[in-house]
């Protein structure tokens, strides 16, 4: 008996890496959802009886999707498949019906587990690959969708996100709003305008910190608006210090917990280990060009990972960027050769 899966995520990268995760020999009807809205009118049409959907997208995120399965009463069994790890995250999806949880980047053994699991994947359900209809064959490159060095970089952020709002989300007991990562190659003297979180009338405070490894280095900004510092520093436990000192230990403080995790997921995916060096204030309480002002002479390209974190229900933001040199390209485009290969 074939099974109607469908893959709703979108990023064509975490597209193809889930199809590549199911059995080459499963019975499967495999169909591929762009976004939320998307894997609702194929499930209303009937591609699916199981979904693997992300919770991370534009337009319609997957607590979207799940609420409206439930509210419709579509006949469909969902697994999450998300690098949103935070233990409240999964809380959520489960109240909202999904069978179970995948985290990024995708487990095979865990996901023929969880099919065998829930009675998807049975010894009936098997065929030799050399019996395949050329249709069935052709399944898990059913998604057209090139993908590009930024699709790439925009779903190991993604990923590398998730680790560092769940190690924020566990130390400070909140649930850290997910953003999609914002990926573009921009010139250095164009970084401030580029940064979309940004309030032309707000005053920041920023820290910066250098990183290397094996083919890429750069560096890694944490901008944090001063509205913002008070109630952090009362999550932070830092009520009894000095205001200004108050403000520096915040700075760093979250600049070792968001960086360290972030650069430690990007490596990991990457499989190499990246060095950090130390972290330096860029200045406090002033606009985002003034602060960013020692890159607007230089001319030269950056990769730019942009990540707005956001403590729900606490009115607490900041802006994280990731600034690879141009150098790195060829190093990151290689790496995305070989695994899309």
């Amino acid at each position: 008996m074939t099974t109607r899966v469908l893959i709703c995520d979108d990023s064509s990268f975490a597209r193809k890496q889930m199809a590549r995760a199911l059995p080459a020999n499963w019975n499967a009807d495999v169909t591929f959802a762009i976004d939320g809205r998307d894997a609702l009118e194929k499930l209303r049409a009937g591609a699916g009886e199981l979904m693997f959907l992300d919770l991370n997208m534009p337009e319609m995120d997957g607590y979207q999707v799940l609420e409206t399965v439930l509210k419709e009463d579509l006949p469909v069994l969902t697994i999450v498949v998300s690098g949103d790890i935070q233990p409240e995250a999964r809380k959520r999806v489960r109240k909202l019906g999904a069978i179970d949880f995948i985290k990024k980047p995708t487990d095979t053994d865990l996901v023929i587990k969880l099919l065998q699991d829930y009675g998807f994947l049975r010894p009936e359900d098997l065929v030799p690959v050399t019996e395949r209809t050329d249709e069935q064959k052709a399944e898990p490159a059913a998604d057209e969708a090139t993908i590009s060095l930024n699709d790439y970089l925009q779903e190991i952020s993604n990923v590398a996100m998730g680790r560092s709002s769940d190690l924020l989300a566990r130390l400070l007991r909140v649930f850290v709003k997910q953003p999609i990562p914002r990926v573009e190659m921009i010139a250095r003297s164009e970084l401030s305008m580029a940064i979309s979180a940004a309030e032309e009338d707000s005053c920041y405070s920023a820290v910066c910190q250098g990183f290397t490894g094996s083919g890429i280095a750069g560096e890694a900004l944490l901008l944090f608006s001063d509205a913002s510092f008070n109630d952090m520093a009362e999550l932070l436990h830092y009520e009894e210090m000095d205001p200004e000192t108050v403000q520096v230990e915040v700075l760093m403080d979250m600049s070792s917990i968001l960086f360290g995790a972030f650069l430690k997921g990007i490596g990991d995916q990457l499989d190499l280990k990246l060095g950090l060096g130390h972290p330096t204030v860029l200045g406090q309480h002033r606009q985002i060009g003034d602060l960013l002002e020692h890159h607007s002479t230089r001319q030269e390209k950056l990769l730019c990972i942009e990540i707005s974190y956001e403590l729900e229900d606490r009115g607490i933001s900041c802006d994280m960027l990731v600034l690879l040199t141009e150098d790195s390209v060829p190093f990151l485009e290689q790496r995305l050769q070989y695994l899309v290969d």
